[in-house]
This record gives C-alpha cells, structure tokens and sequence, in this order.
C-alpha cells in the first residue's frame, strides 16, 4: 500500500508538501498540487481519514438529517414542493466546499432524531442540518450548546440558526401581482387551517388587499382541502360552488398549493369554466413538474426551497469556520418571487 513517502518521492516534494496539499491547511502552487495529485492517482493512494482527523481536529463530514428519502404520510394538504430540494441545494453547497455530506432519513419517525444527532456527534462531524417536511415549530432533544446545528425549514423555541419560508411575504407579493393586473376579487383556497403557512399566507393575503384599500373579505377565504382520507375533489367542488354562487364572485382563486391548483384546474373546467377566460387561477409552490406541464401554465409563488438549502449550509459553514456556540436568534425568512405564467388574466379597469 502507497504511503506519504511514495507520493511526495513521485511528485519530487516533501512528505510535508503532500501533507499540506492534503489537509488544505497552508498554500500550494498550482502546479505542486496537480502534481501530487497525479502521484495519488497513480500511486492509488488512500489517505487515513482517521489520522488526519486526530491530527487536525477536523473530519470533513457534515450531517444531514431528513424525512425526504423515505418519503412521508402527511395529509394531502402538507403535500407541496418535496424537502428533497433543499437536500439537493445543500448537497451542492457542501460538495463546492470539499466537504461530504451525510444524509440520515428518519422514515417519518420523529423519535428517530435524537439517535441519529448521537450518531453523527461519535462520527465527529463537524456540523449538522435539520431538514423538515413543511414550514413549522420543532421540538428537538435537549442536544449540547456547542453542537453546530442549523435548522431548514423549520424553527425552535431555544432561537438555535434556522431558516425558513418567507411565507406571509410570499402570498402577498402574490396577490399584490393579482392586484395589478385587476383583480379585486381575490378568492383564496387554503392549505390546513392548522398549518404554520396558512396563518402567514393568510395574512401576507389580508395585507396586500390592504395596501390596495381593498375590503377583507371572509367569504372568499375558504379551506381548499380537508383531512387525509377523505374526499377532496368533493370538498373543492362544493367550495367553488359558493365562491362562484356569491353576488359578486372572483375573478381569480389562489390555491395553497400547485397540488391544490391542480385539482382546481379540473373543477372548474367541470363546471363549464375555461382557463384564464372564464376565471383565474394561481398556486404556490413553483412546483415546476406541475405548474409547466398544466394547459395554461399556472402562475404561482415561489417557495423558495433550493435558496433555504443555500442558505441553511452557509449558516452552518459559517458556524464550522467561527468559534464558540451559536448566537440565539429569530429564524432567517428567505423570500420567493412571483413567476408569471398564462393561467392569469390582465383585467380592464373596469372589469
């Protein structure tokens, strides 16, 4: 088996020169290291992970924990864009670093969280990301103050780094769009009323009609779905019924979801109503497997996923490369941007 000595004799260096460019701990021309690197390949020359661990401190590992591999048993109303793209993002992040990322799914058990943050503590990794199913509060193990943990797409009462959904100012940026096309008449179908998005989206809505001097209107606020198990498609075509039965009935629905969106597109067209013709429709997530392949493409809000996971691994890394515990602070919200699509409408002023 090569050693150190092969491949510094090889590439006509010091052992310490190939220790340096190793553990990336002090500067290395170009040109020493692509030599040394070529030694390594053709020497097949394996560093011990362990040693240079004990010797810097350092592991090179990161950990991940998900819900996102398994795949989960939300209801039906949690089911937006997958968790799965803040993984990704943070993955990427992570790689472009030099460091490897170690992925734990919790197979949608949330005792399964604490074990696994124990795991990754005896593997010495440097930091952790907790990555969560929707936009919620978390409860998490009493874990030690030095643990480098960020939180995505949730958030704890401790004030441990968090990042997530911007999703009051998601919504409203969304229906203020609605609003400068012309619509006043804004119906909104909901996600849960018991979800953490619904609070924010709801009054992201409230005060972008606000901001328009528009009326909040109640009976244009309604739950798009129910319970899991039960019929949606029954429950949302009884609420369009009386969305579009009221004296002055809307111009345009936003949905909770692209999912919700959807559905909607084949209740209205049930119902004899075409598509931004006859009523507008508009989502959120940017689900783009949904939003560009429905007839229109639907306009929708961003959820800003792929920038969390940007963000949550900046955090951390910020962490890993700092001294001492994590400030206590309010979570970081990431905002999304509307995306323009055909499944809206321009009114006329006097539409």
């Amino acid at each position: 088996m090569a050693t150190i000595y092969d491949v510094a004799q090889m590439a006509r260096v010091s052992p310490k020169t190939v220790s340096r460019v190793l553990n990336r701990d002090a500067p290395v021309r170009a040109e020493t290291r692509r030599a040394v690197e070529a030694a390594m390949v053709q020497l097949g020359y394996v560093p011990s992970t362990a040693a240079r661990t004990m010797r810097s401190n350092r592991s090179g590992l990161v950990g991940l924990i998900t819900g996102a591999l398994s795949g989960n048993d939300q209801p039906t109303e949690m089911a937006g864009l997958p968790e799965l793209v803040i993984v990704r993002a943070v993955q990427r992040e992570m790689a472009a670093s030099r460091l490897t990322l170690m992925i734990a799914d919790t197979g949608g058990r949330a005792e399964r969280v604490a074990p696994l943050i124990r795991t990754f503590m005896e593997h010495r990794a440097e930091g952790l990301i907790y990555v969560a199913a929707h936009h919620q509060r978390v409860a998490l193990p009493d874990l030690p103050d030095t643990l480098r943990l960020v939180l995505a797409n949730c958030f704890d009462d401790r004030g441990r780094p968090a990042v997530v959904p911007d999703d009051a100012a998601g919504q409203h940026d969304l229906v203020a769009d609605l609003i400068a096309r012309g619509h006043r008449r804004i119906a909104y179908l909901t996600l849960s009323p018991g979800l953490l998005a619904t609070e924010q989206r709801t009054a992201g809505y409230a005060r972008a009609l606000h901001a328009a001097g528009i009326g909040f209107d109640p009976d244009l606020v309604v739950a798009g779905e129910q319970r899991a198990g039960d019929d949606n498609a029954a429950h949302m075509l009884a609420q369009v019924r009386q969305l579009m039965a009221l004296p002055a009935p809307p111009t345009v629905i936003c949905c909770g979801n692209d999912r919700m969106a959807m559905r909607l597109y084949g209740v209205l067209r049930s119902l004899g109503l075409a598509i931004p013709q006859d009523i507008s429709v508009a989502g959120y997530d940017d689900y783009r497997l949904i939003a560009e392949t429905l007839y229109p493409q639907l306009t929708t809000a961003e959820l800003p996923y792929d920038a969390m996971g940007v963000r949550a691994a900046a955090r951390l890394l910020a962490l890993i490369d700092g001294d001492g515990a994590p400030a206590v602070a309010p979570p970081e919200a990431v905002r999304g941007a509307v995306v323009p699509r055909h499944s809206v409408t321009t009114l006329n002023p006097e539409t």
